[in-house]
């Protein structure tokens, strides 16, 4: 228990200080693209590139970590992604969109290794405090939300070039990755014995209720905050608002995104992770509805507060249904897997969030409705699955 509490500590500080670079790329991502894409309905591609970097690392990520350990997996991310940020900047000052995606494509290297915090977090602990480490890591991102958008308040006007002086923050950050990764103490995964299996085919894996409907629950509600939250900076800005304005609210969605992780843990251990799981999907709904209801400032701090709460539940609760549902020598196979779905939605996600914000209704509201409509059919999937799940056995 010594070395799990020592564990969840350097992944709460890791979380905390270079997740800070997410709210970064998130606020600016778009705004950047809107000002380097040759057509509007790009702007948020930057973004959808971070994710589709972060999905495409999911699974050499995780054989790397099974086979190497997690703190050459983690400092592996913040290389790639100070470089992914240098890059970046060379295409602000260059005014390159096609640099630009490239540097955002490294960045989500590091995205993909910090969602593999909240397993590492898992690897020392036991099964009873495995739900609190998971919610423990994700509370980091409480310092995160603030410490990100103060970044962009503090850099927005430091060089003629916009957005630059941010990109070169986050090199700073990165910097201080391996500081913080020398005190990490997770053994390498053992290698197997000959003739000991591996564990179940990923097929079988894929089949197992539990695991299938954990990915489900995960990829929606990570891929529904994604879709809703890329758009918010262009929905603010385009109803009227300032760029401050908009900072404003993504940070107030990023403490509402980690905030609750204080208690989620708990509350799993006493509901169930499928009913809170549940409980997440409705919150993303009412979002939804907010979102829908307004377009003043006070709808959108609402709609965007709701969203992360809802992905909080919704994705620790599928996070806490997938750990428990395969064995130690499958862990390295099932999170990749997981992950590359996940962060794919993701991907999708952003990638659609630019076209439904700009390129559908001819405004900013119509956009608005457009992202936040789209919540629904993924909400029916999501939460017809989860039923299914829990009838299952009583049927059985």
């Amino acid at each position: 228990m010594d070395r799990a509490h020592r564990n969840v500590a350097v992944l709460v500080a890791a979380q905390a200080i270079l997740g800070a670079q997410m709210p970064v790329n998130f606020i600016i991502g778009g705004l950047a693209g809107q000002i380097l894409a040759p057509n509007a309905c790009l702007a948020t591609l930057p973004i959808s590139m971070i994710v589709l970097g972060s999905a495409v690392a999911a699974r050499p990520l995780a054989r790397f970590m099974q086979h190497h350990g997690r703190r050459a997996g983690f400092l592996l991310a913040v290389t790639a992604s100070g470089l992914g940020a240098a890059i970046a900047a060379a295409g602000l000052w260059h005014g390159s969109f096609a640099l630009f995606l490239l540097g955002s494509l490294l960045s989500g290297i590091y995205m993909s290794a910090q969602g593999f915090f909240r397993f590492a977090a898992t690897d020392t602990a036991d099964q009873d405090f495995a739900p609190r480490a998971i919610s423990w890591v994700m509370a980091g991102g409480l310092a995160s939300a603030i410490i990100g958008p103060m970044i962009v308040r503090t850099t927005d006007d430091l060089t003629a070039v916009p957005f630059m002086a941010s990109y070169l923050a986050i090199i700073g950050l990165n910097l201080l990755g391996p500081f913080l990764f020398a005190f990490l103490d997770i053994p390498k995964p053992p290698a197997p014995e000959p003739g000991q299996s591996p564990g179940r085919p990923m097929l079988e894996l894929l089949r197992t209720p539990q695991i299938g409907v954990a990915m489900i629950c995960g990829m929606v509600s990570y891929a529904l905050m994604n879709l809703v939250m890329t758009s918010t900076p262009l929905a603010v800005v385009g109803c009227g608002f300032a760029p401050d304005n908009a900072a404003d609210i993504v940070s107030a969605h990023v403490l509402a995104m980690f905030a609750p992780s204080f208690f989620t843990g708990a509350l799993i251990a006493r509901f169930g992770a499928e009913r809170i799981v549940g409980l997440g999907l409705v919150i993303l709904a009412c979002a939804g509805a907010v979102a829908l209801s307004g377009v003043q400032l006070g709808h959108f701090f609402g709609a965007l507060v709701l969203l992360g709460i809802g992905w909080n539940f919704g994705y620790i609760g599928a996070t806490a249904m997938l750990t428990r549902a395969h064995r130690p020598e499958e862990r390295g196979r099932v999170q990749g897997v997981n992950d590359l779905f996940v962060f794919g939605g993701v991907f999708l996600a952003s990638l659609s969030s630019g076209g439904l914000m700009n390129c559908l209704g001819g405004s900013a509201q119509a956009g608005w409705s457009a992202v936040n409509l789209a919540m629904l059919p993924f909400l029916v999937l999501a939460g017809a699955a989860l039923i299914w799940l829990t009838m299952r056995p009583k049927q059985a």
